[in-house]
């Protein structure tokens, strides 16, 4: 298996190498060259086995000659093994037909854990083979640099650094990014929202000098590998409510396109999925780019749902390399006209083709906390505001009543106490693990939102 960048003049690389790079070096995103499919006959296969072994089976076509079967089985296992859920990503009716799927019984309780404890297994497996040493510099809307220091802490042969904006994330959020005590970890508070600190990633990316100098790789979702492992779930959510045999929708809270992008890499892979649904909060780039074919920023607002504050929405970019029928040189020239203009416009054949596959709703902040409210009077269950931006747009654009309507729960609702108080009269605690979180010391640096400044204080720090 190769892959590909979506601008079309990088390198093409084998998975190790392209889960290692990251960003190609032509400022694209790597993708497979061709896509596997599963038959139906594999997908119903998948009925009654563990959440492990329908990873390996996901995932196993995309990795090529990287890992023997039994490595990989390996690195799945140890991956999982610390979850608080036998069923890692388990299913909780909300609806007669509507389902949750609670995606935060990892270590860091969100979404980003079932991909990130698995990447830092692949790293370490690879790094061990080859004797390098990488530097992993990450932007974070708040959960996936948790995520990414809990799975990267004291691992050999790594020191990372995760940009975070200051200020702009939840209080619990930080404190998961600047309480470990490994020396390898370093969580950098950058001036701005969440588009700057990936601005400022992408940047070091496109330095190649630094890139090189450092051995630079990322573990944001522009790393392939995070989004096949987010693959995953789609797969067992469905197949358990009857999937090949019935078709099942998807809704997704979404900000930078990576978890609802991974449920159309299930489809493409040959899982029957009916809709895809693109949720978001007032920042809603990607809900008006569906509506009218517009890509353009309008400026990014604090909301409730933290993580979902973006704008430039880096995976985007792999669904444009499909909708253009993988035409890298149009993909480079639309990524040029969001840098350089604030937008563009979809052509009329990549909006029907957009269309055909996702759905797109947005929900208010009044939206989000009555959602909340709702779903703890209806079910008992207390969501995240991120899970209730998704909850509210499910029920926006549910469809025939007899498919069964999944919503992605990406976060513990411990994650954001204050907001669900204040919009249900609950607030969560926190898991056993995590109970002494703000007894703990931090460590935070603060960075000028400056690409000199910032690699400058990479240089030293890994001197």
């Amino acid at each position: 298996m190769n892959y590909v960048s979506t601008r079309g003049s990088a390198p093409v690389l084998g998975f190790e190498e392209a889960m290692l790079t990251g960003l190609a070096r032509d400022g694209g995103l790597y993708v497979p060259e061709t896509w596997p499919t599963l038959s139906r006959e594999e997908i119903a296969a998948f009925a009654g086995l563990s959440y492990e072994e329908v990873a390996f089976r996901v995932m196993r076509p995309f990795v090529g000659d990287a890992f023997t079967d039994d490595e990989f089985r390996g690195l799945i296992d140890r991956a999982y093994a610390g979850f608080r859920h036998v069923a890692r990503c388990p299913m909780v009716q909300i609806g007669p037909n509507d389902w949750l799927l609670e995606l935060f019984h990892g270590p860091t309780l969100a979404f980003k854990d079932v991909a990130m404890q698995l990447i830092g297994q692949l790293f370490e497996a690879s790094l061990k083979k080859s004797a390098r040493r990488v530097t992993i510099v990450g932007a974070t809307s708040g959960d996936t640099g948790s995520a990414a220091i809990e799975a990267f802490a004291g691992r050999e042969g790594v020191e990372i650094f995760i940009l975070y904006p200051d200020g702009r994330v939840s209080e619990v959020q930080r404190r998961q990014m600047t309480t470990p005590d490994a020396a390898n970890v370093h969580a950098l508070a950058i001036a701005g929202d969440f588009d700057a600190a990936q601005a400022r990633v992408k940047d070091m990316f496109n330095d190649h000098a630094f890139r090189d100098e450092v051995g630079l790789a990322g573990v944001n979702s522009i790393n392939w590998a995070r989004v096949l492992a987010q693959a995953v779930y789609y797969f067992t959510a469905a197949v358990s409510l009857g999937a090949p045999e019935r078709k099942v929708s998807f809704t997704v809270p979404t900000g930078n396109f990576g978890d609802v992008f991974a449920g159309y890499v299930a489809k493409r892979m040959g899982l029957p999925i009916d809709r895809l649904v693109v949720a978001t909060n007032r920042n809603d780039i990607l809900y008006r780019t569906i509506a009218g074919g517009e890509h353009r920023k309008a400026g990014v607002q604090p909301t409730i749902s933290p993580s979902m504050d973006i704008e430039v929405s880096s995976n985007f970019e792999r669904l444009l390399f499909e909708i253009y029928d993988r035409e890298g040189a149009a993909v480079a020239e639309l990524m040029e006209e969001l840098a350089g203009q604030g937008g563009f416009e979809l052509s009329q054949g990549a909006l029907a083709r957009l269309r055909d596959e996702f759905d797109g709703a947005r929900t208010s902040e009044e939206e989000t906390r009555d959602t909340i409210r709702a779903t703890r009077e209806a079910t008992g269950e207390v969501i995240c505001p991120h899970t209730a931006v998704a909850v509210h747009a499910a029920a926006q654009t549910r469809g025939a009543p007899e498919v069964p309507m999944v919503v992605l729960a990406t976060a513990h609702p411990a994650k954001f106490p204050d907001a669900v108080e204040a919009a249900c009269g609950v607030r969560p605690a926190l898991p056993p693990h995590m109970a002494d979180l703000f007894d703990r010391p931090e460590r935070i640096t603060h960075v000028e939102n400056d690409l000199a400044a910032i690699e400058a204080l990479i240089r030293k720090t890994r001197a």
